[in-house]
């Protein structure tokens, strides 16, 4: 597992190094890259780039503290300096917090254990001094690979990250005016919330008396809030609660071995995460996530038979690589309308969506792609209002909306068409007054 995040986080940090620098040449064709001077690696995301840097660096220390060999030790220094400079590369806030968070706690354990608090040998972390030099470092990078980028001119073309963390005017894009809007939402709903998976039309159908986060919230950007408005402040509580009683009474600060705290430290930076944004909605950082939860778990004092735990751990191994099998066949399936004709496998080429039917995990994907990929006629508006109508709780974006405002007038559902058009005006400004620009002469006055 360690082996695993650090080598992933090691090519990421190369591969973003490169992409700050627009060296990355023919390799950019495998992932969408950032502009010059700024780095995602194949992460398409700063701060969720960031994150996989600072879990990198997690079982950069572990496998550090666990190693004897001296020259194994040197390279993974070089290594963790890397990790570093591409952390400053990212440009990300939140990288900055959890690079601050896992030198701080990583220089209190050392420090512990060369008080002897632990036991002799266990783990071996740099000296503490050396762990918080880290943090200079990481502000040195922030400054110098800017001008180590500079154009003929002489200056350089990127910000550092020094001019992310100054007060800046709160925009309606930004996550102050998102969580105001959450918070709304939540007032209005407080007991059961809007139900799993709908914030997005939530936000969509909510006319705010103060300013509009101006595009589709799928997400609070902070998982208490998200589970509040979504599931209700009850259960938001009991869950985050619960969490936190399970973590205090496993006692973190006490722990001494070193995988156990490995996982601490993962956990942490996932966690850290989470109140800024979503990576609990990205399968590596669920996967990482899982792994951690299952390594802390508390074992039964009394323990099954040898043979009838390994039988339950191969049965619960090949039951979880059916499912991924069977997820990553849908998703190729599914995926093939979102594709060119040309690019699709080539039994999907023809008559493509009439193929996709029956997905148990990606039903709404073929849900959203008929509703924007089939024309509205008096024929199939029934069919389409009731399409458009649950896909909007799906992703309420320009297209589903304006199939929903037209299925709804060819009904004879002036007044539905009229709500719609008058919340679509406020969400989407643009696009409705572009919309409004193509819609026949004869069409009904919105």
């Amino acid at each position: 597992m360690a082996w695993g995040l650090f080598s992933a986080g090691l090519l990421n940090a190369v591969l973003g190094l490169l992409q700050y620098y627009d060296l990355a040449g023919g390799l950019a064709s495998w992932f969408a890259s950032p502009p010059a001077g700024r780095a995602w690696g194949t992460l398409r995301q700063r701060n969720q780039f960031a994150t996989l840097l600072s879990l990198a660096l997690v079982a950069m220390l572990w496998l550090y503290g666990t190693r004897d060999s001296r020259q194994a030790r040197w390279g993974l220094t070089a290594a963790a300096i890397v990790l570093i400079a591409a952390a400053a590369a990212s440009l990300s806030r939140t990288g900055l917090l959890q690079f601050v968070l896992v030198m701080a706690v990583a220089s209190l354990a050392a420090w512990r254990e060369r008080r002897g608090r632990v036991i002799p040998g266990f783990l071996r972390l740099p000296p503490p001094l050396v762990l918080l030099a880290g943090i200079p470092l990481y502000f040195a990078f922030d400054s110098v690979l800017p001008y180590l980028a500079a154009s003929g001119d002489g200056r350089a073309f990127t910000a550092v990250l020094a001019s992310r963390l100054q007060p800046a005017v709160v925009t309606t894009d930004s996550r102050v005016v998102l969580w105001q809007n959450v918070l709304s939402l939540i007032a209005r709903r407080p007991l059961t919330g809007w139900g799993w998976g709908e914030l997005s039309f939530a936000h969509f159908a909510t006319l705010y008396n103060g300013p509009r986060f101006p595009v589709i919230l799928d997400n609070a950007h902070n998982l208490p809030l998200h589970l509040a408005v979504e599931l209700g402040i009850p259960a938001a509580l009991l869950i985050c609660g619960g969490f936190l009683w399970m973590v205090v009474a496993a006692k973190p600060w006490r722990e001494r071995d070193p995988l156990r705290l490995m996982a601490w430290g993962l956990l942490a930076v996932i966690l850290l995460h989470s109140l800024l944004e979503y990576p609990l909605w990205y399968g590596p950082f669920q996967l990482v996530f899982g792994l951690c939860l299952g390594i802390l778990w508390p074992g039964s004092p009394q323990r099954p038979k040898a043979n009838s735990s390994r039988k339950l751990a191969t049965f619960a191994a090949a039951a979880c690589i059916a499912l991924i099998g069977y997820a990553a066949w849908d998703y190729t399936r599914i995926s093939q309308i979102y594709l060119p004709r040309e690019a699709r496998l080539l039994a999907y080429r023809d008559d493509t969506l009439a193929k996709l039917q029956g997905s148990w995990l990606f039903s709404r994907q073929v849900d959203f792609a008929e509703v924007t990929l089939t024309a509205v006629t008096p024929a199939n508006a029934a069919h389409m209002h009731e399409l458009a109508g649950r896909v909007l709780h799906f992703s309420p974006e320009p297209r589903v909306i304006m199939k929903l405002i037209e299925s709804a007038e060819l009904l004879g559902r002036d007044a539905e068409a009229q709500a719609l058009a008058a919340r679509f005006r406020v969400a989407f400004p643009a696009a409705f007054a572009r919309w409004l620009d193509n819609r026949p002469d004869d069409a009904p006055e919105l």
